[in-house]
């Protein structure tokens, strides 16, 4: 007689015990179990309970098997699944982009802010996202800014490219775009500059968690030896770019805040930092008076 089929309950007890026993201290087995059995099956994550005592085909045990075993690699979920969601937007993730991350809201919250002091979020404001990855930043504010319109630059084809798509899945096509290219390309003046630039030092890159070193692309990582290389270009040129009264915002490392400060100083620009939900330094904010 045949052993009974695994149900999805089974498996994905099986799945999270797996990845309890090859993963760090850090991990979640048991959420990303949840993930992964998920995606490997196409039912959404929060359905899972509803049909847990069906019964798997081989197909499907042989599609978790496969995703368990990336992420023993150290694959990150999001890399697996291939999408990650931010500010309540599923994004399509490519080689070229990095995950958006939580606390990278914290810039698009900063900016929600201070357009509410300043503009109104009715305005029709021009926003540039340089570094745009997904378009994670830029659609999420346009998500919220229902006049605005957006350009995403990235230096990566590929990145811009997994943009568009996402724009254009996710509604936004027709006020937004998406192209490869410097940033020294905008033509401006843009009312608010979003970045999450490259700025991990370049000698401390393999050094980090196996997921990002392993996983993200190094044109997203790298930001020169201080890690302050983009900010600088980005500055020289801030003034052609950038509206006199508009503003710029900028994910920063968690030590890298006086550094920038002290950068965007010397263009006597109005510096506040904001902190992610950890109390950790994580987004400049610079603008200068009208």
């Amino acid at each position: 007689m045949s052993p009974p089929a695994a149900t999805l309950a089974s498996a994905r007890r099986a799945a999270a015990a797996r990845l309890a026993a090859g993963l760090g201290p850090d991990a979640t087995p048991a959420l990303d179990a949840r993930l992964l059995v998920a995606g490997a099956l196409g039912i959404a994550p929060d359905r899972l309970i509803l049909v847990d005592d069906r019964e798997l085909s081989q197909a499907e045990s042989h599609a978790i098997d496969a995703s368990i075993e990336r992420r023993l690699t150290g694959e990150p979920v999001a890399r697996i699944l291939g999408e990650k969601e931010f500010w309540g937007l599923s994004f399509r993730l490519a080689d070229a982009t990095l995950v958006p991350r939580p606390d990278t809201e914290t810039l698009v919250e900063a900016t929600l802010a201070w357009i509410d002091r300043t503009h109104g979020r009715d305005t029709p404001l021009r926003l540039l996202d340089i570094g745009t990855g997904t378009g994670a930043i830029l659609i999420a504010l346009l998500r919220e800014l229902p006049r605005a319109i957006g350009l995403g630059i990235d230096l990566s084809e590929e990145a811009a490219r997994a943009a568009r798509g996402n724009a254009a899945r996710l509604g936004f096509a027709d006020r937004s775009l998406f192209v490869r290219g410097s940033w020294s390309a905008c033509s401006g003046p843009v009312d608010v500059i979003v970045s999450n630039p490259p700025y991990i030092e370049s000698g401390i890159i393999l050094t980090l968690d196996r997921e990002v070193r392993d996983h993200d692309p190094m044109l997203a990582l790298d930001g020169g030896d201080d890690g302050l290389v983009a900010y600088r270009a980005i500055l020289a040129d801030l003034d052609r770019v950038m509206h006199p009264g508009g503003a710029a915002f900028f994910e920063i490392g968690h030590d890298q805040a006086e550094a920038l400060a002290s950068l965007a100083g010397e263009s006597s620009l109005t510096v506040e930092v904001h902190r992610d939900l950890a109390g950790h330094d994580r987004v400049v904010e610079l603008h200068r008076a009208i």
